[in-house]
């Protein structure tokens, strides 16, 4: 055996194949060590970077429609609705340019920003005097109008003549206070569980029938006492003694029925020049099956369709809203209202929606208490004008 061979067995020295083995087996290792150790860091960097965003996303300001930056809210409106946890929305702090914080610890909670729209779009389409009428935003209790409907004196004046007194006009102020509409909907805990339940969606749904229907007939048939006061329930004289704070009327000629079409002309001059461009016809569905059918003296139809979709229909060239809360045809009923609503009729409402969640009144239901304050009522008495289905 050579010297060698012994000392290889003996462990002293190794083969440079060995060697070679030895020396690619510890680069390996420390490779991996260091791959190991780049990748904790970057992903600590990432988990630091993730968490910055997060809190740039709820201070940031709305710069574009598509980012959805009322994620957070949302999901604590979600969890308030569904379970009554408002620790979120307690602790939530965002600064956007929609309403979209908390309000005062009182159990209720301003609607986030994409429900509130929602209800919003569903009301400004319903056929209502919502559509025709001056809405306004307000922040008080009440809204008062200013209405100057008096003349001024005037007179002709010569070179050397003294010239006198005139009359001053006087201004009227029309108060319109806020009522409190509210809807209270209900839903069993088993479909608030359900993550498949859209929870925001049937609340705004329930919420924007309930208070699309309410508004509608107490814009048009309101008392005034806990409610908006609608324009039908003003004193109407006929329009030959019209005076300020009543409504003018013109007669058919026929008792719960047309005579002719000329009261429908007769209705449009009633109403004066500068509130004619802006006019418009309001009446049911009923009232305008009937008015579709008259004709002029040369046969021709009154009526005439819209001739674009979405256009509304016209009569004598004015425009037709079709309003359910109108009275239908019986005697002595004031179907038929023409005017310029934007000048005649004004809503005032708070910009806020406020949802109130009660687990404990209705068991094994959930209530949700939804309240909104809305107010209305006549503006300018001069500016509608309505037609008495009576001989006079």
């Amino acid at each position: 055996m050579s010297k060698t061979e012994t000392n290889s067995r003996a462990g002293e020295d190794l083969s440079p194949v060995a060697e070679v083995k030895s020396a690619v087996t510890g680069f390996i290792q420390e490779l991996k060590g260091f791959q190991a150790d780049i990748h904790a860091r970057l992903q600590k960097q990432e988990d630091e970077m993730t968490k910055m965003e997060r809190k740039s996303l709820l201070r940031r300001p709305v710069l574009e429609a598509g980012a959805d930056l009322e994620a957070p809210h949302r999901k604590a409106f979600d969890a308030y609705l569904r379970s009554g946890d408002d620790d979120a929305l307690r602790g939530l702090e965002i600064e956007v340019k929609g309403l979209s914080t908390a309000v005062a610890g009182d159990g209720g909670y301003l609607v986030d920003p994409e429900t509130a729209q929602r209800i919003k779009s569903v009301l400004s389409s319903t056929a209502s005097i919502r559509a025709v009428a001056n809405v306004v935003r307000v922040e008080a209790t009440s809204y008062d109008v200013l209405i100057d409907h008096t003349e001024m004196g005037h007179g002709w004046a010569t070179e050397s003549g003294s010239v006198t007194e005139t009359a001053t006009p006087s201004i009227d102020r029309i108060s319109i206070p806020l009522h409190e509409l509210s809807a209270l909907p209900k839903a069993s805990q088993r479909l608030l569980d359900d993550s498949a339940f859209d929870i925001e969606g049937w609340l705004a749904g329930r919420i924007a029938d309930k208070f699309a229907r309410a508004e509608a007939d107490a814009f048009v048939n309101g008392d005034g006492t806990d409610k908006p006061t609608g324009f039908l329930t003003h004193p109407v004289v006929d329009n030959g003694v019209w005076t300020w704070g009543n409504l003018g009327c013109v007669p058919t000629g026929a008792d719960a029925d047309f005579n002719g079409a000329d009261a429908i002309i007769d209705l449009v001059y009633a109403l004066g020049a500068e509130y004619r461009a802006n006019a418009v016809f309001v009446m049911n569905s009923k009232t305008a099956g009937v008015v579709r059918k008259l004709k002029d003296a040369d046969g021709r139809f009154l009526w005439s369709d819209g001739l674009a979709a979405g256009e509304p229909a016209r009569l004598l060239g004015y425009r037709v809203l079709v309003a359910e809360d109108m009275p239908d045809i019986a005697s002595g009923a004031m179907a038929i209202a023409f005017g310029d609503f934007a000048s005649g009729y004004t809503i005032a409402e708070r910009p806020d929606l406020r949802v109130l969640r009660d687990p404990f009144s209705a068991k094994p239901h959930v209530l949700f208490y939804a309240t909104k304050r809305v107010g209305g009522d006549v503006s300018d008495f001069a500016a509608i004008k309505l037609l008495k289905f009576a001989v006079a």
